[in-house]
């Protein structure tokens, strides 16, 4: 039975079929997810190869590799053929992924000009996520943002918000302005009567404390809700 299963391993594969001898020989532009992972996973199991087993996993997420991103380790171990140091494998690389986009874009000031300059700045920190949080960006005199900060935490349907927070963070820092925004894991972009007293609750503070709120933003993988571009801040 052993001898069986190793014979899925791709240093066993006819040297065309390898993809690490196809990244070596064509650059890793040339390899498919599918290969890609199989590199990372090494082995399949006794009765199909490593690439066709990523194939399976890319297939129960539609071959979106955000949706992959969200699998557990519990998610991807359901797999014939991965346990638990496979799946960790391809979370940590899909992970490191999301961190070099997340890096390579606070490598250059970010002036927020429009509501997408927020989306475009903050998906990286929120994509991928089970569970609900919320951030406060500030801003300076020439709406550059000069800290990004992880306010709560939550769960599946939402997160607390602590307004004096918010405001204390931002006085600290001689914000001259903020905008907030947090994901909803569902997908849905609708806000909802909480987050609209939330955001009416910051306005309101934000003038007290001379802090303006220039936007609150509900962001999804797929797309955002800008308060302030629907004029219902």
């Amino acid at each position: 039975m052993e001898n069986q299963k190793q014979a899925f391993g791709i240093k066993l594969w006819a040297k065309a079929d390898r993809p690490r001898e196809k990244l070596l020989d064509k650059g890793r532009q040339a390899l498919t997810e599918a290969e890609l992972i199989a590199i990372l996973i090494g082995s399949g199991s006794k009765n199909e190869t490593a690439v066709e087993l990523s194939k399976k996993i890319l297939a129960s997420v539609e071959n979106n590799l955000n949706e992959l991103g969200k699998l557990s380790v519990n998610d991807l171990s359901k797999f014939n053929g991965i346990g638990d140091a496979k799946a960790i494998s391809i979370i940590a690389a899909l992970e490191l992924g999301r961190r070099r986009k997340q890096e390579k874009e606070t490598t250059k000031p970010n002036k927020i000009t429009t509501s997408k300059d927020v989306f475009d700045l903050m998906l990286p920190s929120m994509i991928d996520l089970p569970h609900e949080e919320f951030w406060l960006l500030l801003l300076n005199k020439a709406n550059i943002v000069v800290r990004k900060e992880l306010i709560s935490r939550g769960g599946i349907s939402g997160t607390v918000v602590d307004t004096k927070i918010i405001f204390k963070t931002a006085i600290v820092n001689y914000a001259s302005s903020i905008i907030v925004c947090h994901n909803h894991p569902s997908g849905n972009l609708k806000p909802s009567e909480a987050d609209k007293k939330t955001t009416f609750n910051i306005k309101e503070a934000g003038k007290l404390m001379e802090i303006p709120l220039l936007d609150h933003l509900i962001i999804t993988d797929n797309g955002f809700f800008s308060f302030n571009d629907e004029g219902i801040l």
